[in-house]
C-alpha cells in the first residue's frame, strides 16, 4: 500500500521538464487548436463572403454567349403547272455570338433590404463565433479549476492515507507488544484500506478532468500529463452586481444576436413592401450573326448590332399575396420582440440566481476556511491523546474523518464560487477577461 501514496504523490509532482500551464494559456492553446471554434470561425468567413452588393443585386449580370447551328434538308416542291423540283442534302448553317447585359436599377428598396439584412447575417456570424469562444473559455476555465480542485482533493486524500499509515503503525507496535487488541488492529487495517481505495478511486476522477481538459484545447494526446502553474482555488470577491448587470444588458452574445434577429424582421418587412413600388430593369446587347445558305438568292448573311431597352413596371394584383406577406412581416417582429423581452427576463433571473450562489458561496468558503483550521487543531490534540492511549481508535478516526470533511467541504466552497464567478462573467459578456487578468491574478 506504500506504492499507493507514491503513485498519488506522483499524479500531483511538477517535472521541470514538462511545459507550466497556467490558466491564460490554456485558453489560449484551445482558441488556436478547439476544433469547435475552427469550425465556427469558417462559417463566419462564409457569411463575410455573402455580405456583397453583388449578392445583394446592386450589380448588374453581364452574359457571353455563342453558338453555331446547321440543318440538312431533303426540299420537294410542287409547282402550280405540275411539275415538281426536287433538292436533296441542302445545308445551311448559322453562327452567332453576343455580350448581354441585364441590371435592375429599382425594385423598390428591396435590393438595398436585402444587403442590409447580409450584413445583419454577417454580424450575427461574428457573434455567433464570440458565443462559441466565450463557451469554450467559460468550459476551460471550469474544466481549469475543477483539476486543480481533484488535485487538492487527491492531496487532502493522500495525507488522511498518510495519517492511516501513522496509526496503523502505531497499533500494529502495541498490539505486538500487547498493549492493544486484535481489533484495533484490525479496524485500523480496514480504515487504511478504505483511505487507500478513495486515493485509487480519486486517481481515476483525476484522470477524466485531465483528459477532457487537453480535449478543450485539442491537445493530440490527451492523457497529456499538462502541469499546473496554479495551487490552490482563488475566487474573486470582489464582483459588483449593479456592473454586471449593466454589462450584461449591453454585450450579452444571446441579447446581441436577438436584437439583430429583430433587426432582420424589419427589413424582411421592408422588402415585402418593396413589392408596393413598380420595378425598373435595364437590358442591352451586342451580337453577331452569320448564315450560310446553299439554295436562293442570298449565299451568305450576316448581321452585326446593339439592341437595348427598359422595362418598367409594377404588379397591380397579385391575389392579396403582398399584403399576406407583409401582415406575417408584422407578425415576425412582434415575435421578435418578445423573445428578446423574454430573454431579458432569463438573463434577470440566471443573473439573481448566480449573484446569490455567489454571495452564498463566499460565506461558505469563509465559515469552511476556520473550520479547516480548527479541523486541524482538533486533528493535533486527538493525535497526542492517541499516542499517549489517552483515545481510542474511533475517536481518532471521527477527528481524522472531521478534518477530511472540512478540508473537502472549503475545496467545494472555493470551487463553487469561482464557477458562479465564470457564469456571471460570461452572462455579462466578460468572460475574456480570463485571457487578459490582472496582475496579481497572472502571477497565481
Amino acid at each position: 500500500m506504500i506504492g499507493i501514496a507514491a503513485l498519488a504523490l506522483f499524479a500531483v509532482s511538477i517535472s521541470e521538464a514538462q511545459e507550466i500551464y497556467n490558466l491564460k494559456k490554456c485558453i489560449e492553446t484551445g482558441l488556436e487548436n478547439n476544433y469547435s471554434i475552427r469550425i465556427v470561425r469558417n462559417e463566419q468567413r462564409i457569411s463575410d463572403n455573402n455580405a456583397t452588393i453583388g449578392n445583394a443585386g446592386y450589380l448588374p449580370t453581364v452574359d457571353l454567349s455563342g453558338g453555331f447551328s446547321g440543318t440538312v434538308n431533303n426540299n420537294r416542291e410542287e409547282l402550280t403547272d405540275g411539275s415538281v423540283v426536287k433538292n436533296n442534302g441542302i445545308n445551311s448553317e448559322t453562327a452567332n455570338a453576343g455580350l448581354n447585359i441585364n441590371w435592375t436599377i429599382f425594385d423598390g428598396f428591396g435590393i438595398q433590404a436585402d444587403y442590409a439584412k447580409l450584413k445583419e447575417l454577417q454580424y450575427i456570424g461574428e457573434l455567433n463565433t464570440r458565443m462559441s469562444i466565450e463557451d469554450l473559455i467559460a468550459n476551460i476555465a471550469g474544466e481549469y479549476y475543477n483539476l486543480l480542485r481533484q488535485k487538492i482533493r487527491l492531496q487532502n486524500l493522500t495525507s488522511t492515507l498518510n495519517l492511516s499509515r501513522e496509526r496503523l503503525r502505531i497499533v500494529e507496535e502495541r498490539y505486538y507488544i500487547g498493549s492493544m487488541s486484535r481489533l484495533d488492529l484490525q479496524q485500523a487495517q480496514v480504515d487504511f484500506n478504505a483511505d487507500s481505495s478513495a486515493v485509487l478511486n480519486q486517481l481515476e476522477v483525476l484522470h477524466r478532468s485531465r483528459t477532457y481538459l487537453n480535449q478543450l484545447m485539442a491537445i493530440d494526446n490527451v492523457e497529456e500529463r499538462i502541469v499546473q502553474k496554479d495551487s490552490v482555488i482563488r475566487p474573486n470577491p470582489f464582483l459588483d452586481e449593479v456592473e454586471l448587470w449593466k454589462s450584461t444588458m449591453e454585450t450579452n452574445v444571446s441579447l446581441l444576436i436577438a436584437q439583430r434577429n429583430q433587426m432582420i424582421s424589419e427589413l424582411d418587412l421592408k422588402k415585402a413592401k418593396s413589392r408596393n413600388y413598380p420595378y425598373l430593369r435595364l437590358n442591352a446587347g451586342y451580337g453577331y450573326t452569320g448564315n450560310w445558305y446553299e439554295v436562293g438568292n442570298t449565299d451568305f448573311q450576316r448581321r452585326l448590332g446593339l439592341n437595348y431597352g427598359l422595362t418598367v413596371g409594377v404588379t397591380i394584383f397579385d391575389g392579396f399575396n403582398r399584403k399576406r406577406e407583409q401582415r406575417n412581416a408584422r407578425i415576425q417582429i412582434e415575435n421578435r420582440d418578445l423573445y428578446r423581452q423574454e430573454l431579458e427576463l432569463a438573463l434577470r433571473a440566471d443573473m439573481s440566481n448566480q449573484w446569490m450562489a455567489y454571495q452564498n458561496n463566499l460565506n461558505l468558503w469563509a465559515l469552511e476556511k476556520e473550520n479547516v483550521v480548527a479541523a486541524q487543531e482538533n486533528y493535533r490534540i486527538a493525535m497526542e491523546r492517541y499516542r499517549l492511549g489517552q483515545l481510542s481508535g474511533i475517536e481518532l478516526r471521527e477527528a481524522q474523518n472531521s478534518l477530511l470533511n472540512a478540508e473537502e467541504r472549503q475545496s467545494i466552497a472555493e470551487y463553487a464560487t469561482k464557477l458562479c464567478e465564470i457564469s456571471l462573467l460570461q452572462l455579462s459578456g466578460q468572460i475574456t477577461t480570463y485571457l487578459n487578468p490582472e496582475p496579481e491574478e497572472a502571477s497565481q
